[in-house]
């Protein structure tokens, strides 16, 4: 009987650890950790459309879109304008990946930079300054869309 007992009470606690784990308090990632990965994402979106990869651009610059999201929905001091403005060359980055231009691509690549260093000039981060790519930090991956 004790054996049961001590057997149910092992069934219980496995059962409401993850519970109690769960209530814990949950962090949000903070702000340049958001931007260090839009910044990742944003190299990789410039040589996918770069390489004609328009998969992979289409995908990066989602991630980049919902990142930019999460930053103006976690830091309210973002001015929300900023991260809205976005939305204009993002949407050109996918109407050129859509039409597979890699002209228009660079375009409104570009529009995208100078929103972002619109951004950080109005917050006080100036020192930020996004431009083209110049080589790849990704070693590692292929940016070559697959035959």
């Amino acid at each position: 009987m004790k054996y049961l007992a001590l057997i149910g009470a092992l069934v219980t606690s496995l059962i409401l650890a993850p519970l109690a784990v769960a209530q814990q308090e949950v962090y949000p990632p903070k702000l340049g950790d958001i931007m260090t990965a839009i910044q990742l994402r944003h190299i990789k979106l410039w040589f996918a459309g770069k390489l004609g990869n328009w998969d992979l651009a289409a995908y990066e610059v989602g991630q980049i879109r919902e990142g930019l999201g999460d930053a103006a929905q976690l830091y309210r001091e973002i001015p929300v304008e900023f991260v809205t403005n976005t939305a204009d060359p993002i949407e050109a980055i996918r109407d050129a990946i859509a039409a597979k231009d890699r002209a228009k691509f660079a375009d409104a690549y570009s529009d995208l930079n100078q929103t972002c260093n619109a951004c950080h000039q109005v917050i006080g981060r100036g020192f930020i300054v996004i431009q083209v790519p110049t080589g790849s930090p990704f070693t590692d991956q292929s940016f070559a869309p697959r035959p």
